[in-house]
């Protein structure tokens, strides 16, 4: 497969569909990842609740190293940057603790714990 790229835009129609076939399957992926993450969110919204009622602090450092390190060696058998992994799972411990601070805080106000965290 060549391109003839000559500053109009031609691309080999094989390119093109190459191209179309490859972004089918990131797209199926991108869609996969998202319910993943809403699947996973669901659960750290009853874990956050379960704390906001037994009164135990959002975050919990020690589990999170634990995570951390397990994912690392994920990423590696996987091959993909560990340092990646780690720094997307600290995004997703941020937002789940902030989640958990949340409904802590209307867990002690008397109001609805927000399902939308």
């Amino acid at each position: 497969m060549t391109t003839s790229n000559t500053g109009t835009g031609d691309v080999d129609p094989a390119v093109r569909e190459e191209l179309a076939r490859l972004r089918d399957s990131i797209d199926n992926i991108d869609a996969a990842v998202v319910h993943m993450l809403a699947e996973r969110f669901k659960a750290t919204q009853q874990v956050g609740r379960l704390k906001a009622v037994h009164r135990l602090p959002p975050a919990d450092p020690a589990r999170e190293a634990r995570q951390i390190t397990r994912l690392r060696t994920l990423a590696e058998n996987a091959k993909l940057d560990p340092a990646f992994a780690e720094k997307f799972l600290n995004f997703i411990i941020a937002e789940v603790i902030r989640h958990h601070e949340s409904i802590a805080e209307d867990t002690v106000n008397g109001g609805p714990a927000d399902d939308a965290h």
